[in-house]
């Protein structure tokens, strides 16, 4: 099982593994991402980010519960 199928939130560790980016960029990812998921009405975790909504942005595509 991959790491984006365990996790239900990941933090910046995590997303610059998959990414392959630095800390900086991918705080400053999750923070856009984020701010996003806030706009929507979702209560979000500073320093976390959904596993789904991570993988529907930067894959395109919908995962499914």
């Amino acid at each position: 099982m991959s790491m984006m199928q365990e996790k239900m939130y990941m933090d910046v560790d995590d997303v610059c593994a998959i990414l392959g980016v630095s800390k900086t960029y991918a705080y400053s990812l999750m923070r856009e991402y984020n701010k996003e998921l806030k706009e929507k009405g979702y209560i979000v975790v500073a320093g976390k980010i959904s596993t789904k909504f991570l993988a529907e942005k930067i894959y395109g595509m919908k995962v499914e519960d």
